[in-house]
């Protein structure tokens, strides 16, 4: 094989991989190189993995409760091995395919780890090593950096990998934690509290902010703390874990507002970062870790891109491979010499889903932002519990929500807290994205009986002329 590419990219994740089929079916000769399994976090240790977890968990938690739905079942017992099974077996026919994408394409996939890049007779040199510490040297024009993020520590608080742990030890861990306490109020930590919670754990979250997943909307989340603890999952907000000590096999924290917690296990998801470690010459701007990017993903050198988390702009997978679409478009456009006008990506109106129970989503602004930036705001929402499709699946807990401009009549951000909400958030993803006007968006029918009739109830209540919902 040679170790010269058209393009070179470091990482196999959700970013990496999408980008390096892009190109491929672009003509566009490219190597991928990944120290560890294709995937990416994404798929091996996170997204896939733990909504694998909330199928089973949903499951279990229904079954235990069908009584309600006219059917008994005694003696409902959850086997965590054969959930674990599952979780692995789901995750790897996802991996073996993209791997089969790549073979079939033919692809080079190199298992290797990047330790140097520097410039050379304007060419980007790759210094690589693999396993076994035998270097190689990969040379492309272009670079396309996609190395993804990393768990943070605290520090007085840091991973041992079997009593505080980060989300990917938790997904392995050898037996059901009858009491498991999360460190961190964030998406993670409320997504992983759904999943323990409705396999019967005891579960309680410490949060130092005074809102659970800060910089969503408010409403919603305040809507989560709420039914989180109608689910008896204990929330601590506004507080710390001051110091903790190992008891037997058991940890004891000690909280700022005075509690002690002795619980079984402790996650700790307080947030990621950029990971980024490789020696460059001359240097990539970093910002707050994160790598420096323009509009087209370019960083401070030329011909050398960043996508994903290492960017630091939003750490989620679909967001990574919108980038490396963009990426491969730029550089399709200065292989070929097109001239092909390429659209910056709208951050905020990239859908943000949050897999709680009951789910979020999210696009666009949220009320607090919608009012900081526009200076007339009006508020659409419909409950679930007036819907009927929500109640025949005994989940009308929730309500959506759609912010708009009042003046220019325009659709600023939405909010879903219920059933199927990140489902439901995509296609309000495309009002936003589409620009379209209230007026237009009053002609869509919605079909009967479906969740998406909140939407269009909550477009009619606007102007107050929701049907099933009293004002």
């Amino acid at each position: 094989m040679s170790n010269s590419f058209t393009v070179a990219i470091i990482g196999a994740g959700p970013g990496g991989y999408v980008t390096a089929i892009r190109l491929n079916q672009y003509g566009i000769n490219t190597v991928v190189i990944e120290k560890e399994r294709i995937g990416g976090v994404c798929l091996n240790w996170g997204c896939i993995p733990t909504k694998t977890l909330v199928k089973n968990a949903e499951l279990f938690h229904e079954i235990k409760n069908s009584r309600k739905f006219g059917i008994n079942i005694d003696n409902i017992q959850l086997d965590w091995q054969k959930v674990k099974e599952r979780k692995n077996k789901v995750r790897d026919q996802l991996i073996r395919g993209v791997e089969y994408l790549f073979k079939k394409r033919n692809i080079p996939l190199l298992k290797q780890e990047v330790k140097e890049i520097y410039y050379k007779n304007n060419e980007i040199i790759l210094k690589c090593v693999d396993s076994e510490n035998n270097f190689s040297i990969i040379c492309s024009k272009y670079l396309i950096i996609a190395t993804g993020s990393q768990p943070k520590e605290l520090l007085n608080i840091k991973f041992d990998n079997r009593y505080i742990m980060d989300s990917k030890d938790l997904l392995d861990i050898i037996e059901l934690p009858k009491h498991l306490t999360i460190i961190g109020g964030g998406v993670i930590g409320c997504e992983f509290a759904a999943i323990f919670n409705n396999f019967g754990c005891k579960v309680e979250i410490v949060e130092f902010m005074p809102n659970l997943i800060q910089g969503e909307d408010k409403e919603i989340v305040d809507r989560l703390a709420q039914l989180y603890k109608r689910k008896k999952i204990k929330l601590h907000l506004n507080t710390k874990v001051e110091k903790y000590e190992q008891i037997d096999a058991k940890l004891k924290l000690n909280l700022s507002n005075g509690k002690d917690i002795i619980t079984d296990n402790v996650l700790l998801c307080v947030g990621r970062t950029p990971y980024f470690t490789i020696d460059t010459n001359p240097e990539i701007k970093l910002h707050n870790s994160a790598i420096e990017i323009d509009d087209y993903m370019e960083t401070n050198l030329s011909n050398i891109f960043a996508i994903g988390d290492v960017t630091g702009k939003l750490m989620l997978a679909h967001n990574a491979s919108k980038q490396g679409l963009v990426v491969a478009d730029v550089i399709r456009n200065r292989e070929y010499k097109m001239q092909n006008k390429l659209d910056n990506i709208i951050y905020a109106n990239i859908p943000r889903c949050i897999f709680s129970d009951p789910e979020i989503g999210c696009v666009g602004l949220t009320e607090e932002q919608a009012k900081e930036q526009h200076h007339n705001i009006v508020i659409g929402k419909f409950p679930f519990i007036a819907n009927g499709k929500a109640l025949s699946l005994d989940k009308a807990d929730g309500f959506a929500k759609l912010i708009f401009d009042k003046d220019k009549r325009t659709l600023l951000g939405a909010c879903f807290i219920g059933p199927m909400a990140s489902e439901l958030v995509a296609e309000v993803a495309i009002l936003i994205s589409s620009k379209i006007s209230l007026d237009k968006m009053k002609h869509i029918v919605f079909a009967h009986p479906t969740l998406s009739e909140t939407i269009g109830e909550a477009i009619e209540d606007l102007e107050n002329l929701a049907i099933h919902k009293i004002c």
